[in-house]
């Protein structure tokens, strides 16, 4: 396969960036603070995917590269747990939009498999159902919030629209280059980005494990264990943080209701009558200008919180992965119009599995291929869907209180790696601005448009920076 056109002349680039100022790297389509990582000759060979290699270090003490990977036994667990933590959201989103949420797994595993190959396996991510096409679709088909929505065709016409857009950007960003989007969203832009993913996301998690009572303390007993297991076990067992800490949770939740009485007992019904496979429905999209003038600019969004993803990656990695941001653009917007054009939610990369790579220190993209084809398996598997499914809220809960902060802390990580000055009011105000609004979830309409509050608060960072950190040559 022929390289890709952001990489063409990447190792030319690489040889003259020691000789060039971060100004001149910048307007080379370079990124500086990208230039500035160590480089690793499997990892940028020139070819399509990367040169792989057995992981031989402790996994105590050293993290797993992109290019690395694991025995086949620990490489299936930690797939596994990828799997659980993009379970939630990722069958939440559709819920919320009146989609088949069997139907959004089986696709979220399909597309993941996708971003792989087209990216080369150079971007450790999961894609996943997006939360930022809720409001639009919403919006578009008056979706009242409870079972399956009629209208759903209209709004799938709009999310293909939306991915064939951001699939134009990535083409776009391979031909340019990203020194563009570096200037239009550096890290003071992106790390608050990210930040605000996760804190955006609390008030709906805390509302979710807040019903009663019973429900906030198996939430917080849920916290407790995944903590646990992170702190205080070593090894392979630390790696499995999520999906022990999710285990233990369910044991002790199943022992306090269905034995012992209290709360809501886990229902088994749907377990016994649903069939081993089975092919969820597919819906044919419908386009109608309407709704794509409403859900197409989405794209923007993605392209905004898969930057922030991607920096975050990058320095979680400590490897260059900024020259494939473009093909990582184009492999998500592809896999939004695919996903779409057989009835499924738009995808996104996941700060949830990013988040867990921040505690597992594994970054190995093999592991999200498992992920990928688990989740394939229960999209294909009603049984295993309802199996799923029989997790209580209360621990999905606890652990998106986890996931969700790991997120957070990752957009301050960002800051923290990229040595933003904190000193200068400029960084302060687009900080502090940004992480408000999209805590807040402050939003603004543009014409029929919500920008929701992620989407307000990402414009808004955008502007300040742009006001008050104009740069002379």
């Amino acid at each position: 396969m022929a390289n890709p056109p952001e990489n063409s002349s990447q190792s030319e680039k690489n040889s003259q960036a020691e000789s060039l100022s971060p100004t001149a790297l910048d307007a080379a389509g370079i990124d500086s603070a990208t230039m500035s990582l160590p480089y690793d000759p499997d990892f940028e060979n020139g070819r399509w995917f990367p040169t792989w290699r057995p992981f031989k270090g402790d996994l105590d003490r050293t993290p797993v590269g992109i290019n690395e990977y694991l025995p086949p036994s620990k490489s299936m667990l930690l797939g596994v747990q990828h799997t659980f933590a993009m379970f939630g959201s990722t069958v939440l989103a559709p819920l919320l939009m009146g989609f088949d949420p069997n139907l959004a797994i089986l696709m979220s595993g399909i597309c993941t498999v996708m971003f792989f190959i087209i990216t080369g396996g150079r971007m450790p991510s999961y894609l996943g159902s997006s939360f930022a096409f809720i409001g639009p679709v919403i919006a578009v088909t008056a979706y009242a919030g409870v079972g399956f929505n009629d209208n759903l065709n209209v709004a799938l016409g709009g999310i293909m629209a939306c991915g064939i857009i951001y699939a134009l950007i990535g083409l776009l960003v391979m031909k340019t280059g990203t020194g563009w989007i570096e200037r239009l969203m550096p890290p003071i832009v992106t790390g608050a980005i990210v930040m605000i993913i996760g804190l955006n996301l609390a008030p709906v998690t805390i509302q979710g494990v807040s019903a009663n009572q019973f429900d906030a303390w198996m939430a917080a007993l849920t916290v407790l264990l995944i903590s646990g297991v992170a702190v205080f076990t070593r090894g392979m067992l630390r790696r499995l943080l999520l999906l022990v800490g999710l285990i233990l949770s369910y044991v002790a939740y199943y022992v306090m209701t269905n034995i012992m009485g209290f709360g809501s007992p886990i229902d088994f019904s749907g377990v016994s009558t649903a069939s081993w496979f089975g092919l969820p429905s597919t819906h044919a999209p419908k386009f109608e200008m309407s709704a794509i003038i409403l859900i197409a600019p989405v794209a923007f969004i993605l392209v905004a919180e898969n930057l922030g993803h991607f920096k975050a990656v990058e320095g979680m990695t400590k490897a260059r992965v900024t020259p494939y941001m473009g093909r990582a653009f184009f492999a998500d917007g592809l896999a939004t119009t695919f996903s779409a054009g057989f009835g499924g939610t738009g995808v996104t990369t996941y700060a949830e599995n990013i988040g867990v790579m921040a505690v597992t220190k594994v970054y190995s993209t093999t592991i999200f291929v498992i992920a990928g084809l688990v989740a394939i398996m229960l999209g294909l598997s009603p049984k295993f869907g309802a199996i799923i499914q029989t997790i209580p809220p209360a621990l999905l809960g606890g652990a998106s209180i986890v996931v969700f902060g790991l997120i957070a802390i990752a957009g301050a990580k960002i800051w923290i790696d990229s040595h933003i000055d904190f000193s200068k009011n400029s960084n302060l105000i687009i900080a502090a601005v940004t992480v408000i609004m999209g805590t807040g979830n402050f939003s603004l309409h543009l014409g029929g448009f919500d920008l929701g509050g992620i989407g307000t608060a990402t414009l808004t960072a955008i502007v300040l920076n742009a006001l008050f950190n104009r740069q002379k040559d």
